[in-house]
């Protein structure tokens, strides 16, 4: 019996335009970390609708799911 598990275990999402490999179960706030970004670093967005800071940690990615990292707007 074949085992498909690596597959299963990986899901293939768009970040930046760019196909990006993350471990099945990932949530927003994990794939920032794993860039190495600190969290107030990166403005974030999922399927073109903007993820605010505290729910990234919810945001559970799914495949095909395009993320965009960018930097945030500040100052007047």
């Amino acid at each position: 019996m074949p085992s498909h598990s690596s597959d299963a275990a990986t899901l293939h999402i768009l970040l930046d335009g760019h196909p990006h490999a993350i471990p099945a179960g990932s949530t927003l706030a994990d794939v920032v970390a794993s860039l190495g970004h600190a969290p107030e670093a990166v403005s974030t967005a999922v399927n073109g609708a903007f993820v605010a800071r505290p729910a990234r940690a919810t945001q559970r990615l799914a495949e095909g799911d395009q993320v965009l990292l960018f930097q945030p707007i500040v100052g007047g």
